[in-house]
């Protein structure tokens, strides 16, 4: 290695250490802040920090704020030090440094957070409104609105240019440059650079070119890593920023008159809003209007419980006024209008957020298995370092020189390049479930579907196409009619039961909240776009197609009062008023109820029926009961979904014209005696790609449970026409009384469960079920239901993923594992409380979410092997060096070259590979042991592909010593006397005769040129094996024959690293520069052994992993 001056050697010393540092602090911090993107469909929220995946070193201390905690979890935060978080909106602190709008603390220290001991409930005791004591009429004549019409598009835009839009405001955006030139010079950047100015100078000083050409590479090596990292955040930046723009939040408005949707931005004050069950609050609103409902002020006071809202004025503290409703607060219950009072930062929460800033920081689950890989490579680096510093003292060699071997030693086994290769993968992940319709608000979430083991779905909209149509009617006749959307067919169908109907028909258009979007004039009504579930749009569409227009007919009857549906009690009514002019009715019935729902509740509200035959009113009976049971029992087993209809006429003595109605407390008539109207079945066929997407499923051990509020027959009919379920269950189900019903064979097991059995079932008899089925459907299930299936899946340790779209699925989507809400079905409330968001509420899309996590999984094993296996490369030739004697056969500059030079790219293109075939077939990874970094994985990278390439590394490295006269014999402890200046040393000249003694005297510069054309020699020899390498680590288990060479990347990545080791050797004066030299051809051609070598060793391997995959040599050769 020659003698170095004291100053080079301090030199080195810095600049290996620095690297050392370097990798390791690289490698530690990068995963360690959250990812903005969690609350894009929340209140608009705005990036803090974009290095969250790609940190530069100034990256230390940066935080990113977090959305919607509540007052409850601020208040701990209060108690323990910290500050609280209010809505996401940044106000920074004095002890903070805001650079371009980036949140940070100074890098050195972190100091902590001022306690001022006030909750947000006393923060927003200073907010000043009044809208909530004055009246309606007054609020609509300050904001110059209308509580009918609202205001005018033409006013809308006018107010829209002069307060801006409904967001908070975005902290400034920092330059490109700026951020560039903070990757140059943060944090250790600077101590790089400090350490090449350093070497420059010592040039200066002694004139030693090694100097130089230290200094040299550390420039380049600080430029390369810096614009690399800017390049990623950069990358990074845009595509989350796309993802936001994807799926902006949306809400309802009416202006003109005209109900239509908007972009919640573009809210004004002064606006006519409606909100409803699951949309989020789009600004400080003062109720004008309520149909029951109740709203989760949580993330601005902590109180979790649903709050009735009304218009009527009330208690003195804004807080606590039932009047109005505030921005990012969700709407859980019924619905109702508001007037905008306060946009963007104006609002309660923008206020707040002035205020006070939260900090939180937590680490993945990638962040945990980097951390855990990092600790395992500093130890081994650390200790192997240590034990051959012991070593190579005990061999005589110098101090100085032992130290350096250390470091080198120490140098060998950090992985620099591992970060950049991961955090390309993740990226490139993000992107390729964007373009599939998979939109990831957490980025590590990816990871975690690819652990799933269990997927608790929804039926309508997931499994099924959520374009649902009325398929058939049944009015009490002895037919099930099949209907078409046509008004002349109906009528001619219903023209024997005109009474049945009449009270039919008219049930179907009032009882619903369904209606057609004002600024859509579309002819076709099948493709008109409504507001509604989709149940409700079903029916909206088929009535307007056969009975007319939909919302004149409702205009006659206006509605006086209304229960929303609940998954608790499964109806919704409502109660309207009769036109006095209509008939005598009117006189002797002025109110009248409509409700439907599931036809097993509504028939035990009902006493009686129409006649088919006379269109009288009749008592049931039990021939009525089983015609019933039959009907019901054929419509659910066609899949369709079924919902009965019926009607009640509230005598006048008892609720006279004029009466004040209020359902909210409780009903004040009896649930009782109300008069059967009929069946109303719609169908939502399958989605053609689910059967095959739930058969994946299976063969890759996932558990696809079914949790629908559907009735069982019609569950398990879907269920079983999506390959959930493989035994059709409909004749031992019954209807009115579903019980559980199970089958048991030898080859499979499956159950129904209806939601009633399972409220009677103890945890441990629903855990024998989870774990004893293989096919499970639970029916008419509560979210409260789907919440405790949940919690016991995770009891038996299963991975669970839960689908939702409701504001009730919320729990539940939170609890899970990873929960996947609807991104066009989905409420707002869910989309917030999800981890990912499917953009076409397709089932399907889940698969290729839980084969895309399994994918970055694989390729991120075998990036880090890969990896591995290049440093042992480096590791290898110091343990020969201090236990063998060679002289040593790499060199520090050589050591970068390979970690941060030949090996990059490589590493970086393993991302791009494709799944493996059967990535599918496997069963799900197990978290807690099947580990990103294992003992096999670095047992196959150090002892079989390292060694290998260490291998055929040295064969060059000896042969080109041969072909310079020095044999293999000779070179065995001879580097006492290689690195002795005042020694010289014989070898072999071009005409002397190997058998006899050695002529050709060789001084101690000329075996440096030596030690430079077998350092490159090793070096080249290297990157060729490595190109196979590269190659069989596309696959853990699959031949490469079954891959392909199809990942263009990589394959240029592999004439990239070729072309680049030429470069470093075989370009004149940068060889000098990099200490290497021309290699021989020989070398390059004795390298190709190993490369064939190591590509049938690989091959070996895997086809024993394949053959016997559970034997104990299968297990322990899956790396």
């Amino acid at each position: 290695m020659g003698q170095l001056s004291n100053k080079r050697l301090v030199l080195v010393l810095l600049s290996q250490l620095l690297v050392l540092i370097n990798g390791i602090k690289f490698t530690t911090i990068g995963f360690n802040n959250k990812l903005w993107i969690r609350d894009l469909l929340g209140d608009p929220s705005y990036l803090l920090d974009t290095t969250f995946l790609f940190p530069s070193l100034m990256s230390i201390g940066s935080y990113t704020i977090s959305n919607n905690q509540s007052a409850a979890n601020n208040q701990r935060d209060v108690e323990s030090g910290q500050q609280p978080t209010i809505g996401g909106k940044l106000s920074v602190s004095d002890d903070q440094k805001t650079i371009g709008g980036h949140s940070r603390l100074k890098f050195w220290k972190k100091k902590k957070p001022i306690n001022t001991g006030q909750t947000n409930v006393d923060l927003v005791k200073d907010v000043k409104i009044t809208e909530h004591l004055m009246d309606v009429q007054e609020v609509c004549a300050q904001y110059r609105t209308h509580i009918d019409t609202g205001i005018t598009d033409t006013e809308a835009a006018f107010r829209l240019q002069r307060d801006g839009p409904n967001a908070f405001t975005p902290p400034k955006q920092t330059p490109g440059w700026l951020l560039w030139l903070r990757e140059m010079t943060g944090g250790f950047a600077l101590l790089l650079w400090f350490a090449s100015i350093a070497s420059f100078v010592a040039y200066g000083l002694d004139h030693d070119d090694q100097s130089m050409y230290l200094g040299v590479v550390l420039a380049l090596t600080v430029l390369l890593t810096g614009t690399f990292s800017y390049y990623q955040a950069a990358s990074s930046n845009s595509v989350f920023k796309s993802f936001k723009n994807m799926t902006p939040p949306q809400t309802t408005v009416i202006r003109d008159g005209r109900r239509k949707q908007i972009p919640a931005d573009q809210v004004v004050v002064g606006d006519l809003l409606y909100c409803r069950s699951g949309d989020r609050v789009p600004a400080d609103i003062r109720i004008v209007k309520s149909e029951s409902m109740k709203v989760d002020n949580s993330s601005l006071t902590g109180e979790s419980d649903p709050l009735a809202r009304s218009p009527d004025v009330g208690h003195q503290n804004a807080l606590e006024a039932r009047n109005l409703a505030f921005f990012s607060t969700n709407c859980v219950d019924g619905s109702g209008y508001g007037i905008a009072i306060a946009t963007g930062d104006r609002t309660v929460m923008g206020d707040i957020a002035r205020l006070v800033s939260g900090i939180k920081n937590e680490k993945t689950p990638i962040a945990k298995e980097i951390d855990r890989f990092v600790k395992i490579i500093t130890v081994l680096a650390v200790g192997s370092g240590i034990i051959f510093f012991g070593i190579s003292m005990a061999f005589g060699t110098g101090f100085f020189n032992s130290f350096i071997f250390m470091i080198g030693i120490t140098v060998g086994n950090v992985p620099e390049g591992l970060l950049p290769a991961l955090t390309v993968a993740l990226t490139l992940t993000a992107k390729r479930m964007a373009s599939k319709n998979c939109l990831v608000k957490h980025l590590e979430a990816v990871e975690t579907l690819g652990s799933t083991s269990t997927i608790c779905t929804d039926k309508t909209g997931t499994l099924t196409q959520n374009r649902m149509t009325v398929e058939h009617c049944w009015l009490g006749t002895s037919d099930i009619m099949k209907v078409e959307h046509n008004r002349e067919q109906v009528a001619k169908q219903m023209m024997e039961i005109p009474k049945n109907w009449s009270a039919y028909s008219r049930c179907a258009i009032l009882c619903s909240r369904s209606e057609f979007m004002a600024d859509d004039l579309n002819p076709d009504i099948m493709k008109r776009s409504c507001s509604g579930d989709a149940s409700e749009t079903a029916i909206l569409r088929f009535m307007e197609s056969v009975e007319g227009p939909v919302m004149d007919y409702r205009a006659r009857y206006p509605k006086q009062a209304e229960k929303p549906f609940s998954s608790t009690y499964k109806y919704q009514y409502s109660i309207h008023r009769r036109p006095p002019n209509e008939d005598m009715a009117s006189a002797e019935a002025p109110y009248f109820l409509v409700m439907k729902g599931a036809p097993e509740r509504i028939i035990k509200l009902c006493s009686q029926v129409i006649r088919p035959s006379d269109g009288q009113t009749v008592q049931m009976d039990s021939d009525f009961m089983d015609e019933f049971e039959e009907t019901y029992r054929d419509l659910g087993s066609m899949g369709e979904r079924v919902l009965a209809l019926c009607d009640y006429e509230f005598p006048s003595r008892q609720f006279p014209a004029g009466y004040k109605w209020n359902v909210e407390e409780g009903e004040p008539f009896e649930m009782a005696n109300f008069r059967f109207l009929g069946l109303i079945a719609m169908i939502d066929p399958p989605r053609p790609t689910v059967p095959d997407a739930v058969l994946k499923c299976r063969s890759a051990g996932i558990k696809v449970i079914m949790v629908t509020g559907d009735h069982p027959i019609t569950a398990q009919a879907i269920a079983k026409s999506v390959n959930i379920m493989s035994n059709s269950h409909r004749n031992s189900t019954s209807i009115s009384v579903p019980t559980i019903d199970k089958i048991v064979s030898k080859n499979n097991r499956s159950i129904v469960v209806p939601g009633d059995d399972l409220t009677e079932l103890t945890d441990p008899e629903l855990r024998e079920i989870l774990d004893g089925f293989s096919e499970i459907v639970f029916a008419r299930t509560s979210p409260q239901q789907k919440l405790r299936i949940v919690e016991n899946c995770q009891y038996l340790g299963q991975i669970v993923a839960v689908t939702g779209d409701g504001v009730n699925d919320s729990p539940a989507l939170k609890k899970a594992d990873i929960g996947i809400a609807m991104g066009i079905t989905g409420s707002e409330v869910s989309k917030q409380a999800a981890d990912m968001i499917l953009l076409d509420d397709n089932f399907a899309t889940i698969v290729v979410g839980v084969e895309e996590g399994r994918r970055i999984f694989d390729n991120m094993k075998k990036t880090v092997s890969y990896i591995i296996g290049g440093n042992a490369t480096t590791l290898f030739p110091f343990i020969i060096y201090v236990v063998f004697g060679f002289p040593l056969a790499i060199g520090t500059i050589t050591v970068l070259l390979i970690c941060l030079g030949t090996d990059m790219v490589p590493a970086i293109a393993i991302a791009y590979e494709k799944a493996e075939s059967d990535i599918m077939n496997m069963p799900p990874r197990n978290p807690k042991r099947d580990r990103l970094v294992t003992a096999k994985l670095l047992m196959r990278a150090y002892l079989m592909v390292g060694a290998i390439c260490t291998a055929c590394g040295f064969l060059g490295y000896f042969i080109s010593l041969d072909y310079e006269g020095f044999t293999p014999s000779m070179l065995f402890m001879l580097r006492d006397k290689w690195d002795d200046k005042d020694i010289k040393l014989w070898r072999y000249g071009p005409n002397d005769d190997r058998n006899g003694k050695p002529l050709t005297e060789t001084t101690y510069d000329q075996r440096q040129q030596l030690t430079a054309i077998a350092q490159s020699s090793y070096f080249m020899a290297v990157v060729v094996v490595q190109w196979m390498d590269v190659i069989v680590n596309k696959t853990r288990r699959l031949s490469l024959f079954s891959q392909g060479m199809g990942n263009w990347v990589l394959n240029g990545s592999i004439v990239f690293e070729t072309a680049l080791a030429v470069l470093f050797a075989y370009t004149p004066g940068l060889h000098t520069v990099l200490h290497m030299a021309p290699v021989i051809g020989q070398v390059w051609v004795f390298a190709l052994p190993f490369f064939i070598y190591l590509f049938l060793f690989e091959e070996l391997r895997k086809l024993i992993i394949r053959l016997f995959p559970q034997s104990f040599l299968g297990q322990e050769l899956l790396a």
